[in-house]
Formats: structure tokens, sequence, C-alpha cells
């Protein structure tokens, strides 16, 4: 059989196996070995699979995945994100949406030590979600605030989504972790004016405005000693991957460390507890994302001996299309994946199938990057998956349905087309501070 054909038969198998519920990194795998024992044999599939997997998992940036997945458990269950938010509610709360505002605040800030949107949204909504509630915001908007917000930490590094699309595309992970600030800020923006909006036009979502509490500028300045440990290691994740110190490798590293010190010097009574479970979570998470990576390289091989790839490019530049059109339609293609599969997966089916167009095409690959992680970042709350959706209905209060969080995430996915409008128009957001960095 032509092998174009056995690539096009192999892809249809990937989605008959997902549809009725293989795990992803099995199907990749079983797919990638299938078709290129068709093509190639059977020998030749296992040798190069085999030795396709462990470059891919040996390699040294794969190091700050588990990094960024302990540091998430540490911060989560170590008290940070309460500190962070009670030190923002302070400052800002007392106005009305306030409280939704300090959320989606905190939920950026915590995305300095906490590279998973789902941790995020999860433990935010444990406690910010019934606090809102109790001043008498609408529990849809409550909800929807908590798992909207928790995407911002997938941008702001530590972001494990941009780890995997780096070494999924052999692109610069430091450039693309900083690449990451500018526009976390943004939809941080964007959601808290998503709040005062609402506010304005359905004044009854929001409740009752809070009254004011005043306080000092030195009553203020001293709430930030809360959230020290979050400023430790932003600075020694930003400053130093964007001043060269470190490479993100070693910044993943340095700043877990200081994590786990802070977290011995201040919790001696639980601290034992908290290390073995987040050990024990990292470990699972780690594996889990492996798997699916070691399975994506089988997978990459086996298109790449089918030459669809190459078939693509070439229909690509037949069709003429300008470079925004091009990123609309891949975006529109996330979109729909977005209804069927986690953040990761996406990526490893896609980045072979799409990296060698925008290669051709000569588009700027950290620009491309920043737009499809945030198209990515949409599907997580987009149903049926919406993963942020799903993580914070676990832990949200029993008269609380499903069908409530999803219809109360609308106005923050308009938020985020509006956001991806933006980065594609203005690719000076995404790609001004990578060109800064004195290191990659």
């Amino acid at each position: 059989m032509d092998p174009y054909w056995v690539g096009i038969l192999g892809i249809a198998l990937l989605f008959s196996l997902l549809a009725v519920g293989v795990h992803i990194g099995v199907a990749l795998g079983l797919v990638g070995i299938l078709g290129s024992t068709m093509i190639v044999g059977f020998e030749a599939s296992i040798y190069t699979s085999v030795s396709n997997i462990y470059h891919k998992i040996a390699s040294f940036e794969l190091i700050t995945i588990p990094l960024f997945v302990l540091m998430g458990y540490l911060a989560s269950g170590g008290g940070i994100s309460r500190n962070v938010f009670d030190s923002l509610n302070r400052w800002i709360g007392h106005i009305r949406g306030g409280l939704g505002i300090a959320t989606v605040a905190s939920c950026t800030a915590f995305g300095a030590v906490c590279g998973s949107a789902l941790v995020t949204a999860s433990v935010f909504a444990r406690f910010c979600a019934p606090e809102m509630r109790r001043l008498g915001y609408d529990k849809r908007l409550a909800y929807a605030i908590c798992a909207s917000a928790g995407v911002i930490g997938m941008l702001i590094p530590p972001s494990i989504l941009m780890v995997v699309y780096g070494v999924l595309a052999g692109e610069s992970t430091g450039k693309l972790l900083i690449a990451g600030i500018t526009p976390g800020i943004l939809l941080m923006v964007l959601f808290s004016l998503t709040i005062v909006f609402i506010g304005w036009r359905k004044p009854e979502m929001l409740g009752a405005v809070p009254r004011p509490e005043i306080l000092s500028l030195s009553q203020k300045l001293r709430l930030l000693i809360n959230i020290w440990p979050v400023l430790l290691v932003a600075v020694i994740m930003f400053g130093g991957i964007f001043g060269g110190i470190f490479n993100p490798t070693e910044a993943a590293a340095v700043a877990t460390v200081a994590l786990l010190i802070l977290l011995v010097a201040t919790r001696f009574e639980d601290w034992p507890e908290l290390f073995r479970i987040a050990f024990l979570e990292t470990g699972a998470t780690s594996a889990m994302i492996f798997l699916v990576m070691g399975s994506a390289t089988v997978f990459s091989q086996f298109l790449v001996l089918t030459g669809i790839a190459e078939q693509l490019v070439d229909a690509v530049g037949r069709w003429a299309l300008s470079k925004a059109t091009l990123i609309w339609v891949i975006v529109g293609v996330y979109l729909f994946l977005g209804c069927l599969l986690d953040s990761i997966s996406m990526l490893c089916i896609t980045v072979p199938l799409f990296n060698p167009i925008i290669k051709a095409l000569g588009v700027d690959p950290i620009w491309y990057a920043v737009v499809i992680v945030m198209a990515i970042h949409a599907g997580l709350l987009t149903p049926p998956v919406g993963l942020n959706v799903y993580a914070t209905y676990a832990v949200a209060e029993k008269d609380v349905t499903l069908e409530e969080i999803f219809s109360g995430v609308i106005p923050f996915l308009l938020a985020m087309g509006v956001s991806l409008l933006i980065l594609v128009y203005i690719p000076l957001l995404s790609t001004f501070l990578p060109e800064l960095m004195l290191g990659k």
C-alpha cells in the first residue's frame, strides 16, 4: 500500500481509538508502530521506535516538567495560594467586582509557582468560589472565574505546556517561557474587564457592593510579606532565565529547592506529609506526560515515513494562504480538538503535522507558539471535555452543576477570543521580551 494512504488510515485509526476511550499514549504508540511496520517492516519499526523514545525522554530539558509539577503541588499544599488571595483581596476586594478580580490576579501570581492550569483552577475553586458566593456572587460566575483564571497559570512561567511544545518542536524553551509573560498579563486584564462588564450589565451577579475597608499604604505594603515566596520564585524564574543566569532546567531546579526550604522553615508540623503526597503525585503526573510524549515521537516518525507532512506543505503552498489566514485555520483546528482532547495530547498529535508548514512559510515560531498555546487554553473551557471546568466542578459545592459552570465561562471564552485577535495581529506582544533576553 502507498505510504500516504497508510498515513491516512493511521490517522483515522488514531481518532477511532480515542473515540472508544483508549489512552492517548497507548493510541499514539500503537498507531505509530503498526503504521511504521507496514512501511519499513517490524524490525526496523521497533528499533527506530525504541531509539527515538529513549532519545526524546532522555532530553535534558524534560527534567523541567517534573520540577514544574512538583512546584505546583508544593505551592498548593503549602498554603501559598491562600496567602496570595488573602493579600490581594485585602488590596482590592472592597471595590465592586474586586473579589473576582482578586481571584484572577491571585491565579496569575500563583502561576509563577505552578505550571498546571488544572491545579490552579481546583485550588482556588476550593476557597475563592465559596467566599464569592458568601458575598452574593452568582454561583455560575464564582466558579467560572476560578475555572477561567486557572488557564493563566499555563502561560505565566513555569508553564508545562510551553516546555512540552519546545521539546516537540525543537524551539528554545527559555524563549517560549518568557514569551508567555505578556499574553498571561493580557489575559488577566481581559478577564478582570470581563468581571467589571458583567457587574455593569448584570449587577445582581456580583451581589451587594462590599463595605470599603480602608488600608493605609504601610498596611498594604506589609501584606506583600505574605506573598514573598511567590516573589522569590518569580525572581528566580523570570530574572534567571531572562538575564541568562540560568537555563530553564536550572531555574526550575533552583526555584523548587528554594520552595522546599521555605516550606520546611515555615511549616514544621505537616511538611513531611506534604512532601510525600507532592512527590507521589509528581511521579504519577510526570509519568503520564512522558508516556504521551514518547508515544508522540513514535507517531511523528510514522508521519515522516508517510510523507503526509510534506504533502500538506505543498498543498498549503498551492493555496497561497496568507500567514494570518493560515494561523486562523490552525486555531480553528485547535478549538475543535479542544472539545475532544486535553492540551498535551493536542500538541503531540498536531506538532508533527503543522510545524513543517509553519517553517516552510517563514512564520515566527515564538509568536506562533504563543498563539497556539492560547488557542489550546480555550479548549480547557469548552464542552464536552473542558478539563478546567471539570477540575473546578470536582471541588465545587453540592448545589453547583457542571452545566452551570460551562454556561458561566462563556464570557471568559469571548475574552480569550479577543486575546487571540490581539496576539495574532500584534505579534510584538509575544516576541519583544524573548528578543531582549540575554540568554536562551
